[in-house]
């Protein structure tokens, strides 16, 4: 793991080369969530490349690593982040190579203002994603990857791209005849995708947001399922709408990066001041809301540690514990392979979160849905889908 590259550091290193931030996205919607992205696609044509391997980050989520030739089968990534610190470590990468022959391929990992934080993933040519062995420093600094010769792409969790959050909306209009529409341009020009679902004059509105934070895959796994299930009811919404802004931040998500946007702004911190156009949509959507029209809940899905909710603290009113109770108390280990916590956390006004922003303007329960890096993908879909249910029953609580 200490072999000195026999070549020159290639590709785009966020910190030290300002001309990065100029550098053509890949395109989006490339990789699926189930098969691997396929190396056809347009994107930033960034390669790395021996006479029989060749490692390329040109498809959507990719970031353009740094990457040195160690050997004939051997790499070195430089896995940094897309701004200068402080940035959370979300320390993402991905990947696709190509290798003939029948020798496995070493890539090894190098983080720049991080440890290891992702299991790897591989996923054959055009095959399913699963989890590989990693050989892993005692500081977290490095990792060794052994691939298997022939095609695959590797990343720190499945790829979900804004073209699969397209099909997703596409499902759900097909499903409820709910309206899609762009609620407004990311800095890159991706049209930020939205679908209300139920009767447009329906007074009571949820608002469902994901994918502020570009590696946060399994939180954006549950939302997929959550709103399945709220799809699948819609006729019976009532008085109730649902506006779904499945994935907030595109740029960041094609971009591979850690956390911000284009812009390198965390969007989860940007509630408020709205310098962001991704966030001022949002913001200005509500807005232009007719006058019968209000917030009742708002929920924003992320990924972290462990399986969590943070929730209102000693603010929440009366009402708001009714639901909070409705809704998610007694639950936390109702759902096999699925435990959760419920953290109240009371506002702290000026931090930028969503959840603090929505509180302090509409006066509701603003939950964070957070879903563990390595939570069980199919409990935490059957968890997500049990809990949208859950939640239509649970919102009458809000009127006593």
């Amino acid at each position: 793991m200490g072999i000195a590259p026999r070549y020159i550091w290639a590709g785009c290193l966020p910190l030290l080369l300002a001309a990065c931030a100029d550098a053509s996205p890949p395109t989006a919607g490339v990789a699926g969530r189930i098969a691997a992205p396929s190396g056809t696609e347009a994107g930033t044509g960034t390669t790395c490349r021996t006479a029989s391997v060749t490692l390329a980050f040109d498809f959507a989520g990719a970031p353009s690593h740094a990457c040195a030739i160690t050997g004939e089968r051997a790499f070195e990534l430089l896995v940094a982040p897309e701004h200068a610190p402080p940035i959370n470590p979300s320390p993402w990468y991905a990947f696709r190579y190509e290798a003939a022959g029948d020798a496995p391929v070493t890539v090894t990992l190098r983080y720049l203002e991080s440890g290891h934080r992702y299991v790897p993933k591989l996923a054959g040519d055009g095959g399913s994603w699963r989890e590989i062995p990693a050989d892993v420093s005692a500081d977290g600094k490095v990792v060794r990857l052994e691939l298997p010769a022939g095609r695959g792409t590797v990343a720190a969790q499945e790829i979900i791209t804004p073209g699969d959050a397209a099909e997703d909306l596409a499902r759900w209009s097909d499903l409820t005849g709910g309206r899609l529409f762009g609620i407004g341009l990311s800095h890159d020009g991706q049209t930020i995708r939205a679908i209300r679902m139920g009767r447009a004059d329906a007074p009571k509105l949820v608002v469902l947001l994901g994918r502020q934070h570009p590696p946060e895959v399994t939180g954006a796994i549950a939302m997929e399922a959550f709103v399945d299930a709220l799809a699948e009811r819609a006729a019976g919404l009532g008085d109730v709408q649902v506006l779904v802004v499945p994935m907030l931040n595109p740029d960041g998500v094609v971009r591979g990066h850690w956390r911000a946007n284009r812009g390198a702004i965390e969007l989860n911190r940007d509630w408020g001041d709205f310098t962001q156009p991704e966030t001022r949509a949002v913001a200005a959507w509500l807005d232009a809301l007719p006058a019968g029209v209000r917030p009742v809940l708002m929920v924003d899905f992320h990924s972290t540690g462990r399986n969590l909710f943070y929730v209102q603290g000693d603010e929440a009113t009366p009402a708001q514990q009714r639901f909070l109770s409705a809704w998610l108390g007694g639950r936390e280990r109702a759902f096999a392979g699925y435990p959760f916590t419920i953290e109240p956390r009371n506002a702290n006004p000026g931090s930028g979160t969503a959840k603090n922003w929505f509180f302090e303007r509409y006066a509701v329960p603003s939950y964070t849905y957070e879903v563990a890096d390595t939570a069980d993908r199919v409990a935490a879909r059957e968890a997500a889908r049990a809990l949208a249910i859950s939640l239509l029953a649970a919102l009458p609580t809000l009127e006593r």
